[in-house]
């Protein structure tokens, strides 16, 4: 079975304290080391004085009397805690332990047994102090040293002090360490929880997020980290910072999606609608030559026939316009359909004017070009589709009487094409999908009032395909449709 994951606070907590613990026992095995070392310095440099003194004691007692009963009864000198064994050929070895207090032992100094002088005799063995360990008396440094009447003299004093000083030092440590890795948790723990609260709006946010059906209709993602957990100056509120910039590009992207959804729903409609009519038309006249041929015959089977197939030719044209242009819009989003050359901008205005102009003699048509030529990079037969377009739209979309001014300039490195009329202006109903596919002014879809509504929006992809850009200014009496190319664009040297 797979071990469940610590989680992220578990973790730090787990590091900062094993860490600050680590520390500490470091701290705590130094500090009583130390301090073990300096209370022994101590205690040996107490020792040596004793040793001093007790030497000079022995030294006035004839070796042969060298025993601990006569050394006492010599010099009645008492330090307390102090061990004291002396050793000489003629007197043998003996040895004495003064209580520490008054109340120890009743103040009576105790004698060494044969087994303690046997364990500090192993213990010294050759070298002048040790450390030893009495049965019944506890631990003691001894000293070694010869007094000048030949007796051995060895002094010690216990070490029960530094035993207990330092074992009240670990205790003090240890008690210290205890609080403060309980505090040093409380704290983390507390700490850790708050820088991380951030993270938890985060996840929160991410889950209702995650909650939402996002995968139809019109989506509206309002779900975003407080703006108290996304404060970018810390790492975790940039998380919540950056989150929430990922939550506004996805709503943005969801709302582009629906848009463009509904707009193909539309275009889908759009074409259909544009489509039935046409094979409506031809399904009709179809139908009435058949009738007439198998009722009627003759010559007036003949005429009615011919007038049907002559229509039937008219749809199967428009239709088939339809079904190139787009073809062409298809074809211009995959960056195909343009064969670059030297176009002249100048010619291709005056010869777009000269073909508009026949068909709307009721308008004003005016030109406004340079003497010298202005000559671009780009596909000559697709530029003159733009101009025929936006002056058919100029034409269509006026009454009589308008004047529609075609006029071409040189701007820096741009060229710069527009159409300008002084009729009615663009609905503000329309003007946002004024470039869409089918986008036309008049819901009717009448013959009258405008084709299949792909001029623009072919116009608009051709300019793009050149790397310029197609723009609109309207309002009553001045309108303006401006193309801007670059005059060597990109798209060429590709």
């Amino acid at each position: 079975m797979a071990r469940r994951p610590m989680s992220l606070q578990t973790r730090l907590m787990t590091a900062v304290i094993g860490f600050v613990s680590l520390i500490l026992v470091i701290v705590a095995v130094i500090t009583s080391a130390l301090l073990g070392s300096t209370l022994e310095r101590q205690l040996e440099d107490r020792l040596h004085s004793y040793s001093n003194q007790v030497t000079q004691w022995v030294s006035r007692v004839p070796a042969q009397f060298a025993n601990m009963d006569n050394i006492l009864e010599i010099n009645d000198a008492r330090v307390p805690g102090l061990l004291l064994a002396v050793s000489s050929t003629e007197g043998g070895t003996s040895g004495v332990l003064f209580p520490d207090t008054k109340d120890e032992w009743g103040g009576v100094p105790q004698k060494l047994t044969s087994a303690d002088l046997e364990r500090i005799d192993a213990a010294l063995a050759g070298q002048p102090s040790a450390t030893v360990a009495l049965d019944d008396f506890g631990s003691y440094m001894v000293f070694a040293k010869q007094a000048p009447n030949g007796v051995n003299v060895v002094t010690g004093l216990p070490r029960t002090e530094i035993q207990n000083q330092l074992a009240t030092l670990l205790t003090v440590i240890a008690l210290a360490t205890i609080g403060g890795l309980i505090l040093l948790a409380l704290t983390t723990a507390i700490t850790i929880r708050v820088g991380l609260r951030p993270l938890r709006a985060v996840a929160a946010t991410a889950t209702r997020v995650a909650n939402q059906p996002l995968d139809r209709g019109e989506v509206q993602i309002t779900e975003r980290v407080p703006a108290a957990e996304a404060d970018p100056r810390t790492e975790t509120g940039l998380v919540g910072s950056s989150l929430n910039k990922l939550l506004d590009h996805v709503n943005a992207s969801l709302a582009s999606r629906q848009k463009n959804e509904e707009r193909m729903r539309r275009f889908v409609a759009d074409a259909s609608h544009e489509l039935r009519t046409p094979l409506s038309s031809i399904r009709g006249y179809s139908e009435l030559s058949l009738r007439a041929l198998k009722q009627q015959g003759g010559e007036a089977a003949v005429e009615s026939t011919t007038t049907s197939l002559e229509r039937i030719q008219a749809q199967s044209l428009r239709m088939t316009r339809l079904v190139e242009d787009l073809l062409l819009l298809a074809r211009l989003d995959e960056g195909r359909e343009l064969v670059y050359g030297t176009v002249d901008l100048t010619q291709l205005a005056l010869e777009g004017l000269s073909d508009a102009r026949p068909t709307a003699a009721d308008h004003h048509w005016n030109i406004e070009a340079p003497d010298e030529p202005i000559v671009i990079v780009g596909d000559a037969g697709r530029m003159h589709q733009v101009v025929a377009n936006l002056l058919a739209n100029a034409r269509t979309h006026t009454p009589a009487g308008t004047s529609i001014t075609l006029s071409v300039a040189r701007e820096g490195d741009e060229a710069v094409l527009r159409v300008h009329d002084n009729g009615p202006g663009i609905d503000p109903g329309v003007r946002d999908e004024l470039f869409a596919r089918f986008a036309r002014g008049d819901s009717s879809r009448a013959r009258q009032t405008g084709g299949t509504g792909l001029g623009l929006a072919i116009a608009k992809a051709i300019v793009e395909g050149h790397g310029g850009h197609l723009t609109v200014d309207s309002e009553p009496g001045d309108t303006t449709f401006s193309v801007r190319l670059p005059i060597n664009p990109a798209a060429a040297s590709d």
